[in-house]
């Protein structure tokens, strides 16, 4: 949870009591403070720190230059080369949604993620494969890792992290079909930038998301699903099987068909790519 050089852009002061809002309070827009860190262990762990001391409350933005014990999904960790990348997390304060909407605040964040990358690598290749990865082709452009925190019944507050590939070129022999911004484009682009622009995203599908539109977000997620109607494997436990994606469901599953109807949660099931 260390960080030094940390650089606030547009920064807002607030209280303590950061996450004491009510049902009917207006939340600030995401993004109205954006905090650089130079180097951090994990915007994640960073985020979540300020977020129980009372320093950081709804729409504030951590981005990071440098991450060294970056996190992802499954207990996998995220690698990122220095300067190159967006390595973001996100402070929500969901007090106008239920602790039963986890999976429709991921279905708008994966959106926003989907948003701000087709806009530069194209709709037609751009894709959400289910349930947190952003891919462009057969490739992994970036990943998503949303942890909450609760207070008896009541939502306290949402760190949604986002790794997005930006400008970097070489990985790791470890990555799995990783893929950049710079790759498919030929060109970089400023991550510092591209992380605000990833906030109005954030912003456009988090107001859908609160105003009711969960329906609509999940038939446009659905839309933008990698492999949609296709046949793909998977694996579970020490079996492969062959089967064909159909959707993912209002409670998070991903339903696929081959001679019966398949539901699988989250983690019961590996992608064999």
């Amino acid at each position: 949870m260390k960080a030094n050089q940390i650089i606030v852009r547009s920064g807002v002061k607030f209280a303590q009591s950061g996450f004491a809002h009510s049902k009917n309070s207006n939340l600030l827009s995401i993004g109205h403070s954006f905090i650089e860190l130079q180097s951090v262990d994990s915007t994640n762990n960073y985020a979540m720190a300020q977020a129980h001391a009372g320093m950081a409350i709804h729409g504030t933005m951590f981005f990071a230059h440098e991450q060294w014990a970056g996190k992802g999904q499954r207990g996998r960790s995220w690698t990122s080369i220095p300067g190159e990348n967006i390595i973001l997390s996100t402070v929500l304060e969901p007090v106008n949604l239920l602790i039963t909407q986890q999976f429709a605040l991921s279905v708008s964040v994966a959106l926003a993620c989907y948003d701000l990358f087709s806009r530069y690598a194209g709709v037609a290749d751009t894709a959400i494969k289910w349930p947190n990865d952003l891919y462009w082709g057969d490739r992994k452009a970036g990943g998503i890792l949303i942890e909450n925190s609760f207070k008896g019944d009541q939502w306290a507050y949402s760190i949604v992290g986002t790794g997005i590939n930006i400008n970097q070129t070489q990985f790791p022999g470890t990555a799995r079909n990783p893929v950049s911004l710079k790759q498919i484009t030929g060109r970089p682009f400023d991550a510092v930038m591209l992380a605000r622009e990833l906030g109005a995203c954030l912003e456009v599908r988090y107001q859908q998301l609160i105003e009711g539109a969960t329906g609509l977000l999940l038939e446009e997620y659905n839309r933008r699903l990698y492999k949609r109607e296709q046949s793909i494997r998977l694996k579970k436990d020490q079996a492969v099987f062959q089967t064909v994606v159909k959707e993912v469901s209002p409670a998070g599953e991903l339903i696929t068909r081959d001679v019966l109807e398949r539901r699988f949660g989250f983690g019961e099931v590996e992608w064999i790519i």
